[in-house]
């Protein structure tokens, strides 16, 4: 399973390419409004996003979010987005117009991602319609009394029936237990802020292993 970081922060992602996790970078308008860019600056700041993917040797992209609702806006700011580097995939809230548009980019070979799914149903939709990643929010859909990661499983049983291309990428990450779930479901990805992805990292056995070795190592080996 691949790890994307949810983040517009370029500190952030080197962070991630440091630690080996970085496999794709996913954005959306309020990560992008935290970054405090202008209009002029955006263009720019994706690119420094995908120079840091190329850095990695993987094959891996970057998710950048139109803001546009009415279908000819979508195109034309998609189209534009997708301009920009070849590892910019054009990401796109379920919606008609966002199903016409996901539709539209199919046909054009510009790659997509269907975001804002919360049902099976628009999942399905959003295959059919040709998304080349589909992303599922999990969190949310717990904070609403669900179950986000039944959710994951249902999608990715439709999926697997109809031999679908679209990739499934758990996002609304909360906790290491999602990252895991997703993992044993079988996902394509999750897409996750850094410092859940670092938590994996911890185990209070790990740490006290390694406090004795340290400690048996200094009394017994001089």
């Amino acid at each position: 399973m691949k790890f994307f970081i949810d983040t517009a922060n370029v500190e952030e992602i080197r962070k991630a390419k440091n630690l080996g996790v970085l496999d794709g970078v996913t954005t959306n308008p309020s990560l992008l409004s935290k970054e405090n860019l202008s209009i002029k600056e955006i263009d720019n700041h994706y690119l420094s996003i995908c120079k840091i993917l190329e850095e990695t040797g993987k094959k891996g992209d970057i998710s950048a979010e139109i803001i546009s609702s009415n279908y000819e806006d979508i195109i034309q700011e998609g189209e534009k987005l997708s301009s920009i580097h070849p590892k910019i995939v054009v990401k796109i809230p379920i919606s008609k117009n966002g199903l016409k548009a996901i539709q539209y980019f199919s046909k054009k070979n510009i790659k997509t991602n269907c975001t804002l799914v919360f049902s099976s149903g628009q999942a399905l939709l959003a295959a059919k319609a040709g998304s080349n990643y589909v992303s599922p929010f999990i969190g949310r859909i717990d904070d609403l009394s669900s179950n986000g990661l039944t959710l994951i499983k249902e999608i990715k049983d439709i999926y697997d029936t109809f031999h679908f291309k679209s990739k499934i990428i758990g996002a609304s990450i909360r906790n290491t237990l999602h990252i895991i779930e997703c993992a044993k479901i079988g996902i394509y990805a999750v897409t996750s802020p850094l410092k859940i992805i670092e938590t994996l990292l911890y185990h209070p056995l790990t740490n006290k292993g390694l406090e004795k070795f340290l400690k048996d190592y200094k009394e017994k080996i001089y």
